[in-house]
């Protein structure tokens, strides 16, 4: 009778004749499993949840070590090259090799947007870096913040300090300051005795969803996130498609200089979410994803003390309403990417058609709208279209809410005519800061570029500013003084774009990174900047390297003795 075989179920190291008692790669620590399996709980291991799992990770211990990214993988059933590509993918993310030493237990974020640049935010970054131990503390430049109106913002752990100063930032820090404050809101009892929650009511006993679409588009609203589609025409395209269906809420909010989304969510969070419960209602959706930015997370923190309201309640089941954190990834305001960003991968957009009306979260309809659009839904659907389109100016129907930063003296979110101009929207901000004189203004985030200050008589407003090379976006609204160069300020845009390129099509990747370049020459080789326009432009897959060019394109057009 032969020998057992002592070897069998082990590996075998080929050409060798050793044998090992592990399959090849990295082994499941069990420390970090354990540690792991704590933070999940009792949570579902599904694949859409990964970044709310890397969250949790990043939360408790600062970093996603090389052991805790191996210990998800196996409790995900997932490769490690997956979870990995996912978390280098977003900025809030700190992968830890092994050997390598984890950041220091406290980040400093100084926002280097341009309404933060205009308030000095480079010599404050300086003075922050001069000042901290860089072994306890470091200090990163970090993209918009969505706080414009009180330049300059620092991010302390994930408390936001306004109007920022060396020694105001160096007080909270030792004091400790690190976790967001909540400013007082209009919760759930006193929106409901102001009538809020009624008419969803009214809806779903016997509401007529057409009808509701109807009064949405007698009242001319649009996507308020930037494209400006027909807000209630959305509603018909994803009905038109057999179920499941889906609601995305766009709350990435990550255009710098734009921050009405914020401003709204943390004084009335209930007049949204009842707009998203209407529009849910209208197209049948099984489930709302709200997609909101990282760095309000104060917001996050009402929203889902407000949510947990609603199901307490009986407004909604537990579960119908899903929060989801962003990481730190700009291109995730595009809705495909923030709908690829909800299923728990990269952010990149996708190509269309298909559009995401017909195969959108987990490849079913999904309706997209922005926060401020479901806000004026829930007005409109309770107050009627008048809201709305009782307002005329310049030739323009309707109300917009402008974010307006830079150099005037009480930067905030003014609610305006539709067809206001850049004076009045001035006006409203309490004019131009002392010492300052309207020389420029961006009229909506940095991919509406720079207009001259002689362009005064342009009604803000969508379909106005297209003759002029530019559009109304997000309403984020820049304005630059005399003391200010549009060279410069051009140039803040584009590095911006440059660092928040997905990296997936070679026309953004590339054309961000050489005209950033070739905008820090002397003189600009405009031809050659052209040229590169024209091809970020025609071949960009998305929004973003489309309209990248034109804070180049309006700077040499308006601005040509600066270049």
């Amino acid at each position: 009778m032969a020998p057992l075989d002592d070897q069998k179920g082990v590996w075998k190291k080929k050409g060798t004749g050793k044998s090992r008692r592990t399959p090849k790669g990295r082994q499941v620590d069990d420390v970090a499993l354990s540690e792991v399996q704590a933070l999940l709980g009792d949570t579902p291991r599904r694949r859409d949840l990964l970044i709310e799992f890397l969250h949790l990770i990043q939360d408790a211990y600062g970093h996603l070590s090389a052991a805790h990214i191996r210990a998800l993988a196996e409790e995900m059933r997932l490769a490690q090259a997956e979870i990995y590509e996912v978390a280098t993918f977003y900025a809030h993310f700190d992968l830890v090799g092994d050997g390598e030493a984890p950041p220091p237990a406290l980040t400093i974020r100084v926002c280097e947007s341009l309404s933060c640049e205009l308030a000095g935010a480079d010599q404050l970054a300086q003075a922050l870096r001069d000042g901290v131990d860089p072994a306890a503390v470091r200090v990163l430049r970090a993209p918009c913040m969505g706080r414009c109106d009180t330049a300059p913002v620092v991010e302390l752990g994930h408390n936001h300090i306004t109007y920022a100063t060396e020694n105001k930032v160096l007080a909270a820090m030792e004091a400790g300051q690190v976790h967001p404050a909540v400013i007082d809101y209009q919760g759930l009892t006193e929106y409901k005795a102001d009538g809020g929650y009624r008419k969803l009511r009214e809806l779903r006993e016997n509401g007529d969803w057409e009808e509701v679409q109807a009064k949405i588009g007698e009242a001319g609203l649009r996507g308020l996130g930037g494209a400006g589609f027909p807000a209630g025409t959305k509603w018909g395209f994803v009905r038109a498609n057999p179920g499941p269906r889906y609601l995305a809420v766009n709350g990435d909010e990550g255009e710098p200089g734009t921050f009405k989304d914020r401003h709204h969510l943390e004084r009335n969070p209930h007049m949204f979410l009842e707009g998203m419960l209407i529009a849910a209602w209208a197209v049948e959706a099984v489930t709302c994803f709200i997609y909101m930015r990282d760095e309000n997370p104060g917001v996050i923190h009402i929203l889902n003390r407000e949510i947990g309201r609603l199901v307490d309640d009986g407004i909604v089941e537990a579960g119908f309403i899903e929060v989801r954190r962003g990481a730190g990834a700009y291109i995730c305001g595009e809705e495909s990417a923030m709908i690829e960003s909800i299923e728990g991968k990269r952010g990149l957009p996708r190509h269309r058609p298909p559009f995401v009306a017909q195969v959108g979260v987990f490849g079913q309809p999904t309706l997209v709208h922005n926060v401020e659009t479901l806000y004026w839904v829930a007005r409109i659907a309770r107050f009627g279209p008048e809201v709305l389109n009782s307002v005329e100016k310049n030739g323009r129907v309707g109300l917009r809410n402008y974010s307006v930063s830079g150099r005037v003296k009480h930067p905030s979110v003014y609610l305006l005519p539709a067809g206001s101009t850049i004076d009045d929207v001035i006006e409203a901000a309490g004019g131009m800061a002392d010492g300052h004189v309207f020389k420029a203004y961006q009229p909506g985030g940095p991919s509406s570029g720079l207009l001259p200050a002689t362009l005064n008589d342009v009604p803000l407003d969508f379909d106005t500013l297209q003759p002029h090379g530019t559009f109304i976006g997000s309403a984020a609204v820049v304005v630059l003084s005399d003391q200010d160069s549009a060279r410069d300020a051009a140039l803040n845009m584009l590095k911006f774009f440059e660092d928040e390129s997905c990296g997936q099509c070679t026309p953004c990747r590339a054309g961000c990174e050489k005209a950033v370049k070739l905008m820090q020459a002397d003189t600009w080789d405009q031809p050659l900047l052209e040229e590169l326009c024209q091809v970020m432009g025609d071949a960009s897959i998305c929004g973003l390297g489309q309209a990248a060019p034109n804070p180049i394109r309006l700077t040499m057009k308006h601005f040509g003795e600066e270049i």
